[in-house]
């Protein structure tokens, strides 16, 4: 992993990155990628769950619910 590249689950509260690669593989790669998770698509993570997971992101103007599962899948780098 490049040193400047985070997974989206390590992305703190408040702050954005940029999609960079897709780690995941069969139908939850199609379903990332129709979420609108290509790379450079900005994410912002919003909020965390009370029991911590799920958290929400902002991608592409919606707002959406990833579990620590999926969001592992995704490297952003900071914005």
């Amino acid at each position: 992993m490049e040193k400047n590249l985070i997974l989206l689950d390590n992305l703190p509260v408040g702050s954005c990155g940029r999609v960079k690669k897709l780690t995941a593989k069969g139908n939850i790669r199609r379903r990332m990628l129709d979420l609108g998770l290509i790379e450079e698509t900005q994410v912002e993570a919003l909020r965390k769950s009370p029991s911590g997971d799920p958290t929400a992101y902002q991608i592409r103007g919606a707002v959406i619910a990833l579990r620590s599962e999926e969001a592992s899948k995704i490297l952003v780098e900071m914005c």
